[in-house]
């Protein structure tokens, strides 16, 4: 029977009635689960505001007729394309009459005009003034509280106080979020954060001020003709394409296989937990005439570092403390162990720079500046494979960047230059050969002693440097209601890597083929594979030589309506990996519910998961429904199944509660997870809660 429940439970939902689709968690899905796939390591996702704008335009949608090119940002879902033709379509035509016009513009298919439904809206009027009433009626204030930890008892909290305290978590395994917004349209943010991580201590130890972490923003924008956005406390900064700086998160090669240009304001307002990824200080954009730009920032805070250890035992006296320097930057956020402890705050990180900009309708030139001083030196332990990684105090970045529109071609780049010479670049094209199809062309080049400290470019591998590599993606529609992506790509990393000890090739491609019944279906069949050079694992002496280690995932996907209120989907995960004439394969399948009613105040979805495979090499990664502003992506692989329930409670209008139970049991295991956050046992659970009030 267990060899015929996966197609049985896959194929159920097929003989039953549908009804159209809402967007859910489309877009997060397929971008979140493709960012942590292309990821080198195995990272914790904790960007919880990504999608902080489309919940604020699902209550105050976005008016197509009045939004602007950035406005249009937003949608992550969109080309630069696509957004240039609803401009344009703009101008030639006049106002939207319905957001069902969309379809007249022939960039737009029905996908991407259902994902905007929810978002948008037509001929509202413009806003007039700001009267007491305005800030009233149009400004809206929320408060999110929220509580969860993991239900079975973890090594680290279970040591006696008397053992030794670098070995043990100092706080209780709560995780506590706290965080207050007002937001008025797109012209004002005002917010403060605080987040306690499990393990960590709070109003006691090293946390006597109560949360681990605290942030707060205050944002305008568009304050009038001269001062388009000025941002207080914490901000984030994109500058062009990412070669030398783009805060917060950044897309990965996906589905949407033709939307590789970053894009969006320099400055943007910062509420997120993520304790690395941002300035704190002061920046302002400033508009001079119709086409001029210019953007100035200051940023001063510290940084988490690991100071090396051999350099302060040495020291022969206090006012020695001069002497020491850091190995690495942290970037987890995490003060549970005496040893994170000592990581907070070691390090002081003083930032400015700035972006002039000349813009005309179509078209785009930027300079941009970056420069940035650490108190203490970075020096990272000595290898082959880092030894033209950035070390010292001070570093800076010059870099030009541009885009412009031809009639059905878009261009964009940027080219970067970092204080020691090196010179990176990268370039892009955007076609539209037919209403039906769009290409995608682009061309990166970062030499291995190139240096930043925060680029995100789009690339195979992190941190700008010693990559090139050529991307081709495609969209096209080739019949009504089917849609077919794909991307090809090739790059070669002409130094050493982590993990590679000779020069190295890879390349990688995805199809996908999503078939779009109005009102009733989506499916989708999916293939990636992908073949990079590794180290072999094979003992051959004192070099490792290269091997290629292949993967290949398959999936088929389906979303379906039962009624208006009620949604099923089934997803089914295959694939295989090989290295070193080692065989890997496995399998992963879930099923969806999700209860969304219409005048009924509880919602609520849920999933059962089974998954099988030969270990973590072939994992398959799956969105989960969450808590709002909450992101569940958790790798499903060894032998187990996972079960979770979200459920939404609206008590009024303005006050919802959320809760989310999920537990992972893996059968034939005696313990999960390693180290201090190691389980006895073979299940793994986590109880969530979380309470919003909107005014």
């Amino acid at each position: 029977m267990h060899r015929f429940l996966p197609l049985l439970l896959f194929f159920m939902p097929f003989g039953l009635r549908a009804q159209t689709d809402s967007l859910t968690n489309e877009v997060g899905e397929d971008l979140l689960e493709n960012f942590l796939q292309e990821q080198e390591e195995d990272t914790e996702f904790d960007y919880n505001d990504l999608f902080d704008d489309l919940d604020y335009l699902r209550r105050r949608p976005l008016d197509l007729n009045r939004a602007t090119g950035a406005d249009l940002d937003v949608f992550l879902f969109l080309n630069e394309l696509q957004k240039n033709a609803l401009l344009r379509y703009r101008e030639e035509v006049g106002d939207l009459i319905s957001i069902y016009e969309l379809q007249a513009i022939p960039e737009f298919d029905l996908v991407a005009i259902k994902r905007m439904l929810p978002f948008v809206k037509v001929n509202e009027p413009g806003l007039l003034g700001f009267s007491k009433d305005y800030y009233i009626d149009e400004g809206k204030s929320e408060v999110l509280l929220r509580w969860s930890r993991i239900l079975e008892d973890q090594k680290g909290y279970n040591i006696p106080d008397e053992a030794t305290t670098s070995s043990r978590y100092f706080g209780s395994p709560d995780r506590l979020y706290l965080r207050y917004r007002y937001r008025l349209r797109n012209r004002i943010s005002i917010g403060v954060t605080a987040e306690k991580d499990g393990g960590e201590t709070f109003f006691r130890g090293s946390n006597k001020q109560g949360f681990d972490f605290y942030s707060a923003h205050l944002f305008f924008r568009d304050v009038n003709k001269h001062i388009k956005a000025i941002a207080l406390g914490d901000f984030s900064v994109a500058m062009g394409q990412g070669l030398i700086i783009y805060q917060g998160f950044a897309t990965r090669k996906s589905v949407f296989a033709t939307t590789i240009k970053r894009s969006g304001r320099t400055l943007r307002q910062y509420s997120s937990v993520n304790e690395f990824d941002f300035f704190r200080g002061a920046g302002a954009t400033f508009a001079f005439g119709k086409n001029w730009e210019l953007t100035a920032f200051g940023s001063h805070r510290a940084r988490d570092a690991n100071l090396d250890a051999v350099a302060i035992d040495t020291l022969e006296s206090p006012d020695e403390l001069g002497a020491q320097f850091a190995t690495s930057l942290q970037i987890s956020g995490l003060h549970r162990t005496q040893a994170e402890i000592d990581d907070e705050n070691a390090i002081r990180q003083t930032s400015a720079g700035g972006v002039l900009k000349y813009s005309q309708r179509r078209w785009h030139i930027a300079l941009n500046g970056l420069y940035e001083h650490l108190d203490k030196p970075l020096q990272r332990s000595p290898a082959l494979y880092n030894q033209f990684y950035f070390n010292g105090t001070n570093l800076a970045n010059l870099s030009a960047d541009y885009a412009f529109t031809f009639r059905n071609y878009h261009f964009f780049g940027e080219t970067a230059l970092s204080d020691n010479g090196a010179l990176a670049t990268l370039n892009g094209l955007l076609i539209g050969l037919d209403r039906r199809v769009d290409l995608a062309l682009f061309y990166r080049n970062f030499p291995r002693d190139y240096q930043s400290l925060n680029p995100k470019p789009l690339a195979e591998t992190t941190g700008a440097r010693n990559e090139q590599g050529f991307y081709v993606g495609i969209s096209m529609e080739p019949a009504r209601q089917w849609r077919l992506n794909g991307y090809f790509d090739l790059w070669k990393h002409p130094w050493l890597r982590f993990g590679v000890d000779a020069p190295s090739n890879g390349y990688e491609w995805l199809v996908r083929l999503t078939f779009v019944q109005r009102k009733k279906m989506e499916a989708y069949a999916q293939v990636k594979h992908e073949v990079k050079e590794e180290n072999s694992n094979v003992e051959t002496g004192k070099t490792d030589p290269l091997v290629n280690r292949a993967i290949t995932q398959a999936r088929i996907h389906l979303s379906y309506k039962l009624s208006k209120t009620l949604e099923w989907r089934s997803r089914f995960d295959f694939g295989y990996y090989e290295k070193d004439g080692e065989k890997l394969k496995g399998i992963s399948l879930f099923q969806d519910i999700i209860y969304k009613p219409l005048g009924f105040p509880v919602s609520f979805s849920t999933r059962f998961a089974i998954f099988d495979t030969d270990g973590y090499a072939i994992r398959f990664y799956s969105y989960e429904n969450d808590v709002l502003n909450q992101f569940s992506v958790p790798a499903y692989y060894d032998r187990g199944n996972r079960f979770y329930l979200t459920a939404k409670y609206r008590i009024n209008r303005n006050l919802t509660l959320e809760g989310r139970y999920a537990r992972t049991v893996y059968p034939n295991v005696e313990s999960i997870g390693t180290g201090l956050d190691e389980i006895r046992g073979d299940t793994r659970s986590e109880v969530k809660a979380q309470l919003r009030l909107s005014l």
